[in-house]
């Protein structure tokens, strides 16, 4: 009994030299204590961990054969809390992402093609359309866009045919999703925007109005394109007239 509250009780008194064999028994707790505060400031190394481990190790820990510990540990059920940090694409819903960089991109192009249609002689048109920052932009919009919204089905809905080649229902299940439709929205733009101003430069080069096929451009690129050329070939055939009536 004297020897069980001894161990139950670390504050230990000098006296108890008088019984047994004081000397092995004191150094035995002393070393007990020193194990187990060790073990204390280990479980502190993180915080989100010590209440954890501490209550693993109490709850296991028992005396048999005098002063010996026994420490037996739970690892299988020990499982260290950790905060999760997961890399995520965006904290936005997907629909939510879609929309803004749909909308961004819209308003992103109009000042490019209001300069152009209503300013084109202007120095900070010209300054504008020789720019590649706006290219780069929707660039980067359409790559964020893509990552998003590629699956591991992206290329077989794109190259259906036993032939490796695109199919229509196959294009139509890809852009059934927001955030691929957001993405080719995206890319129209920077091909449109691109067309447009190698149509405005060119109008510039050869003293050509352009600004209904930059306007035209904007939503229906191929028609904005053929008128240009069209545009361009009246012009060139009218100087030609000019210069025979003279």
């Amino acid at each position: 009994m004297f020897f069980s509250s001894c161990i139950a009780h670390p504050l230990i008194s000098p006296k108890i030299s008088q019984f047994g064999q004081p000397g092995n028994l004191h150094r035995n707790v002393e070393v007990d204590q020193r194990f187990t505060s060790a073990l204390k400031i280990r479980t502190t190394d993180h915080p989100s961990q010590q209440a954890r481990i501490g209550a693993g190790l109490l709850d296991e820990w028992s005396f048999a054969r005098g002063t010996r510990l026994v420490i037996r540990q739970k690892v299988s059920t020990f499982i260290p809390f950790r905060k999760s940090f997961e890399v995520q694409a965006s904290w936005l819903p997907t629909s939510q992402i879609a929309s803004s960089v749909f909308t961004l991109g819209t308003a992103a192009v109009l000042p490019f093609y209001t300069l152009m249609v209503f300013a084109p002689k202007s120095e900070l048109t010209k300054k504008s359309m020789e720019s590649s920052v706006p290219f780069i932009v929707l660039g980067l919009l359409y790559a964020y866009l893509l990552y998003l919204s590629w699956t591991p089905d992206t290329l077989k809905l794109m190259f259906a045919s036993k032939y490796w080649l695109p199919e229509l229902s196959g294009m139509a299940k890809m852009f059934s999703s927001e955030m691929t439709l957001a993405s080719a929205w995206i890319h129209l733009l920077a091909v449109d925007l691109f067309a447009a101003r190698q149509v405005f430069q060119d109008g510039l080069q050869n003293q050509i109005e352009t600004r209904h096929s930059v306007s035209l451009c904007l939503l229906f690129c191929p028609i904005g394109i053929v008128t240009h050329f069209v545009t361009k070939a009246a012009a060139k055939t009218a100087a030609d007239d000019g210069h025979k009536m003279h």
